[in-house]
């Protein structure tokens, strides 16, 4: 009887892939889920935001958009569906790679539209007098290139960036891991300590410690792990434990993440709505990693995927100055459909001509390895 810690003796059909292997079949269906999720977070900042002392749409979004700001309310709640992708990704796309490899991959992908997004973001923001022109502001704009700016204490140029100090921590510690080598048992022991680590990091004063557990992150990371296991091998009794534990802590920090969402809307939020969207991205998510054909796998959503990241490193303090100026002169839903499409497009033209060729040059420079 193989052990609750043993790797299955084979892989999945779907993948037919070799221990320590990439798996071959591409799951397109999470790409169009990364953009879903950013819409969701787009329609929050647009449409159930409310936390203004002078709004940029002139009144409240609850008048403006008296049901939709009710369901947009909850679009916050993308960021965990991003966590939870984003830890079935970066699990599949370290596994077979050195610890040099996967760090050079993290920054191809993090960086290059991050600092196109910052640069611009700054300047329209300089241009409209949001940031002043003063040497606290460009030190500001220069920590906010490193992507460290929340634990220097210089504060985000656009506040969807604090999501990204949560991405690198992930990355440091699984870095550990990549660095022994990334087998089944070891990432299985990582998630089950990463768990215990959640519960006993905010009782234990340790500041190192309670900074890297992130237990309102961790639970969603942890449980896309899960899942990419339960996709390249087979689910077994030990990743179901582990994944109900993970839904278990997500959704007792629900209460805490609701306070702050809250903070934003205006008025209460169910704790049972919060509840049954973050569990149908378990399910989602589950479906795609053990279904042997995935629904809605089709290629085409790899363009979805690539608009994701830049489409939310965008949106927010761009969107909100376009609004500033166009809300007197355009309906409502017809400026936040325009904006979104404006957006859409930015980010299309960030990937096609910012990112892509940033990557290939950065390929050839730092790891002509990875190149070709």
């Amino acid at each position: 009887m193989t052990s609750l810690l043993t790797a299955p003796s084979a892989a999945p059909p779907v993948e037919a892939a070799p221990l320590g292997g990439r798996p071959k079949t591409r799951l397109y269906t999470l790409d169009g889920l990364r953009l879903l999720a950013a819409l969701m977070v787009v329609c929050f900042h647009f449409i159930g935001f409310d936390n203004w002392d002078a709004s940029p749409w002139g009144a409240s979004t609850r008048k403006l958009f008296p049901d939709a700001h009710y369901a947009a309310a909850y679009g916050w709640l993308g960021v965990q569906l991003f966590f939870l992708i984003s830890g079935f990704v970066i699990c599949m796309s370290c596994w077979g790679r050195s610890l040099q490899q996967f760090a050079v991959s993290r920054l191809l992908r993090l960086y290059p539209a991050y600092w196109f997004a910052v640069l611009l973001t700054s300047g329209v923001l300089l241009l409209t007098g949001r940031l002043d022109a003063v040497p606290d502001t460009l030190s500001k704009i220069l920590s906010n290139l490193t992507m460290l700016q929340e634990p220097i204490g210089a504060g985000d140029i656009d506040p969807v960036y604090w999501t990204l100090w949560a991405e690198l921590r992930f990355y440091l510690l699984f870095a550990l891991v990549a660095a022994l080598g990334l087998t089944y048992r070891r990432v299985l022991y990582f998630c089950g300590l990463w768990l215990l680590m959640t519960v006993l990091a905010p009782h234990a004063g340790i500041p190192l410690l309670e900074i890297f557990a992130m237990p309102d992150a961790a639970p969603f990371f942890v449980g896309g792990i899960l899942m990419f296991l339960m996709h390249r091998f087979r689910p077994t009794l030990a990743l179901w434990i582990l994944l109900g534990a993970s839904w278990i802590l997500a959704q007792g920090q629900l209460r805490n993440m609701m306070k702050s969402a809250e903070t934003s809307v205006h008025h209460r939020l169910s704790w049972t709505i919060c509840l049954a969207v973050i569990s149908v991205f378990y399910v989602v998510v589950l479906a795609v990693a053990i279904k042997r054909t995935p629904l809605f796998n089709y290629r085409w959503l790899t363009t979805a995927g690539a608009l994701t990241y830049p489409l939310y490193l965008l949106h927010e303090e761009l969107g909100w100055e376009i609004i500033r100026s166009l809300h007197s002169h355009v309906s409502p839903w017809l400026l936040v459909t325009g904006i979104t499409a404006l957006m859409l497009l930015a980010a299309w033209l960030v990937h096609r001509f910012v990112e892509r060729p940033a990557v290939r040059a950065m390929k050839r420079r730092i790891a002509p390895q990875l190149a070709g």
